[in-house]
């Protein structure tokens, strides 16, 4: 009796005043308040009221996808490769350190064969149609005057005495000697020519034409340098009066970039062929291109706009891709 007695009030106080009911809509969350998402419904659709316009407004999402498809792919085909560039015949001439055939263009002759006036600059190495640089680190001039002195040396006697001599005879030495010298010189030519030469007389002579394409020395007579500013006029003008150039010009950052992309040509042919898994190769052709991208970036805030910038990027073929953004090798 007493017990029952203590839970009647209990009871009664319950009945009298019910404790809040919470519905849960969510049967695997109990304390959740949030609705439930079926499976099959995927979440609330959105009712389309109007299909025409709903369909209207897919196509022209779907026609700008497209058009900033279109828009990536010309941007990434004005950008270039970041490893090549674009492909230009002095960049081509590094696989067999010869100057591409002359062109029908007056401009693009030989800087050997072409005395510069006074009024017209003289035209860029670049454009030279004669092998100035051969191997055994020879030049033409030199090959001609030594086949000259052989060909004075080896050159029949006439004999003193007319009366007995045999003037067919003379001729048909005279000829025989012609000929031989001939095939000597073509011999001679072959064996001095850079195309029979190997990679590292390539190399060395690659070299030398690209300090004779872009070293200052030269483009000093025919480019302009980009204008000082106002601070540094009187300080850049009396750096030039007090140090004269002395020399070929090995140092200035065209050049370095310039042997920096004949080196990188020859490390991306090799790892592309059959090196494909050269991981030494692949970490030095790594280094180049950055040492080359940081040149770039250099020179790009010193030079942008001079005649220097563009020659060089229209000599090379380099684009944006070489000196903005990450360069990977894959």
């Amino acid at each position: 009796m007493a017990k029952a007695a203590l839970q009647w009030p209990i009871k009664s106080v319950l009945e009298n005043f019910p404790l809040p009911q919470y519905t849960c809509q969510n049967p695997y969350r109990l304390f959740s308040s949030s609705p439930y998402k079926s499976k099959s419904g995927h979440g609330l659709r959105k009712n389309i009221q109007d299909s025409y316009a709903h369909d209207q407004a897919q196509r022209r999402q779907e026609a700008n996808k497209r058009r900033q498809a279109e828009l990536k792919e010309q941007r990434r085909a004005a950008a270039g490769d970041p490893i090549r560039g674009r492909t230009t015949p002095f960049v081509e001439s590094f696989d067999t350190g010869l100057p591409r055939p002359a062109t029908a263009s007056v401009e693009q002759v030989s800087h050997t064969t072409t005395a510069p006036s006074s009024e017209q600059p003289p035209p860029s190495p670049a454009n030279a149609t004669e092998e100035a640089h051969l191997n055994y680190s020879l030049t033409k001039p030199e090959l001609l005057d030594s086949l000259d002195y052989s060909r004075l040396l080896s050159e029949p006697l006439v004999s003193p005495d007319r009366d007995r001599a045999d003037p067919e005879k003379e001729a048909q030495d005279a000829r025989r000697h012609k000929a031989e010298h001939a095939n000597a010189y073509e011999a001679v030519s072959r064996i001095v020519s850079l195309a029979n030469a190997t990679g590292r007389e390539r190399s060395r002579a690659n070299v030398q034409r690209i300090i004779d394409t872009f070293g200052r020395h030269n483009t000093d007579k025919y480019l302009k340098p980009k204008a000082p500013s106002l601070q540094s006029t009187y300080s850049t003008d009396k750096a030039q009066k007090a140090l004269p150039r002395a020399g070929p010009d090995t140092g200035s950052s065209e050049v370095q970039i310039g042997i920096l992309t004949a080196k990188i040509r020859v490390l991306a042919d090799r790892y592309e062929g059959a090196n494909r898994n050269d991981k030494v190769g692949k970490r030095d052709l790594r280094l180049l291109l950055h040492k080359r991208q940081k040149l770039l970036k250099y020179m790009e805030r010193k030079e942008r706009g001079s005649q220097r910038w563009t020659n060089m990027l229209e000599t090379l073929g380099l684009t944006e891709a070489t000196w903005k953004g990450q360069i990977a090798v894959q």
